[in-house]
């Protein structure tokens, strides 16, 4: 089943009966009216927010994911699976029909009436054939089956929501494993770069000790030092191996790190809109998904009440019968029956009952579920925005670090190689260096992952006011 027939398939479904009113759950603690944390630019978004961020390369990784990812294809079956069992549902809610093709030959014998010359057991035998349509209709007076099939449809729209919430997430591992392994490419190029200059350090101090100028210690130390930044080259060469490969798996590819990782960190999107409205995150998959799985339970509570009345059923039968073949398709033959039945459940051991209050109790779950996840994703989206201020200002701080560290080794390096600096000097500003650098590095893949994470908590792109919404809000504000 491809995504865009699946919309197709909820209306065929929606022609005999639809799923259950959405009703949103009360939620029971304060929304405020704003989310606390925002920017204050008014810069609209894409809907395609992943495009924003000015990749190509990314653009096809992440089309790719969604054509291949089999996590993908398995939530679409489950549509599928949910989809079936609504239409398994709703047949009880139609008339079945049956037809039967019966024939029988059958033997009496005559005990207790002699008759001269013959055998003393007399016997009979006849032939009967039968043609029959069988039809049967459960009239649903009390609405029993209608609700259980309203929860399955219900359980279908969850499946969907589910499917839209697994896409978000792939596209957001997607892009996080890119740029996690853009990161890892950089921090494999500074720690060759550190390794080339730990090797050139190496040959000034061999050079100075074997000229009588410098100590056998001191060697010693830049050979370690040397050799402790090849082990970093090795260990952020394979962190890129790693990334590359579990970014092959989302693609559907066989795990090779095959991948050339992208060349560098974006820069962060257009910013956000000023004042994002709370209600926004009503657009969360999961949400829905969520909902619909309330509306279903509460639709089940109202199937197992009515299994506590009467059920209604009318039951026909029409055909022929006859003791030759060919008589089957004569009208002469003809026979029909129609009986109605009412049924009162009066004792089942307290089964109905106990169903109806495990309705109750999956009902009330599902509540307290949905509730859940509400307050989780606004948690989610609050940390998002503010994550994305405070490691805006974190990178900031470690750019201006690494910038001293850069400048402070180039120092070391001029007057170690003059005599006017000692080794550990020389030492101390080239681990700054590349602590600052990888620091850096790792706070802009963070505030990248931030940005992602905001468009995942919301569940997509966001867009901007309005004007008249921006007036509404500047009044407000002038106001207060």
């Amino acid at each position: 089943m491809t995504l865009r027939a699946l919309p197709m398939t909820l209306i065929l479904l929606a022609a005999c009966v639809t799923a259950p009113e959405v009703k949103r759950p009360q939620i029971d603690f304060t929304l405020p009216d704003r989310f606390r944390e925002g920017l204050t630019s008014t810069d609209a978004v894409e809907d395609e927010w992943w495009r924003s961020f000015g990749d190509s390369r990314l653009e096809k990784v992440v089309d790719e994911v969604l054509a291949n990812n089999h996590d993908l294809r398995a939530a679409a079956a489950r549509i599928q699976a949910a989809d079936a069992q609504a239409r398994i549902i709703g047949a009880d809610w139609l008339p079945q029909a049956g037809a039967g093709l019966e024939a029988g030959r059958s033997r009496q014998n005559f005990i207790g009436l002699p008759i001269p010359g013959a055998d003393p057991v007399l016997s009979s035998r006849s032939n009967r054939m039968g043609l029959s349509l069988d039809l049967s209709w459960e009239i649903d007076l009390w609405g029993r089956i209608r609700s259980a099939q309203e929860g399955a449809l219900a359980d279908v729209e969850a499946a969907l929501a589910d499917l839209v919430a697994a896409r978000l997430s792939l596209i957001g591992q997607a892009m996080k494993a890119w740029f996690a392994a853009a990161e890892a490419r950089k921090q494999v190029d500074l720690a060759e770069e550190t390794l080339q200059s730990r090797r050139s350090t190496t040959e000034w101090a061999r050079g100075r000790y074997q000229g009588g100028v410098g100590s056998p210690t001191e060697l010693r130390l830049f050979i370690s030092q040397e050799a402790a930044a090849e082990a970093v080259l090795r260990l952020r060469e394979q962190q890129l191996d790693a990334l590359l490969r579990q970014l092959e798996i989302l693609m559907g590819r066989y795990p090779s790190a095959d991948l050339i990782a992208g060349d560098d960190l974006p820069a962060i999107p257009k910013a956000i809109p000023a004042g994002l409205p709370a209600d926004l995150i009503a657009r969360r998959p999961d949400l829905v998904a969520a909902e619909r799985r309330v509306a279903a339970e509460e639709a089940r509570v109202a199937s197992s009440r009515a299994a506590l009345y009467p059920r209604i059923s009318l039951t026909s039968s029409t055909g022929t019968a006859s003791e030759q073949l060919r008589h089957l398709v004569d009208g002469r033959f003809w026979i029909w029956n129609l009986m109605a039945n009412l049924m009162q459940p009066i004792f089942q051991g307290g089964r109905l009952v106990a169903q109806l209050d495990q309705s109750k109790a999956r009902s009330h779950e599902a509540l307290a579920g949905f509730l859940g996840t509400a307050l989780g994703a606004y948690g989610e989206v609050e940390s998002a925005l503010s994550a994305i201020d405070h490691l805006g200002r974190r990178e900031e701080a470690l750019a201006r670090s690494a910038e001293s560290a850069r400048e402070a080794r180039r120092l070391a390096t001029v007057r170690y190689t003059s005599g006017l600096e000692g080794a550990n000097v020389l030492l101390e500003s080239q681990r700054a260096t590349l602590l600052s650098e990888s620091l850096l590095l790792t706070a802009r893949r963070e505030r990248v992952e931030a940005r992602i994470n905001l468009h995942l908590a919301l569940g997509g792109g966001f867009k901007p006011l309005t004007e008249a919404e921006k007036s509404v809000e500047v009044k407000g504000d002038t106001e207060r």
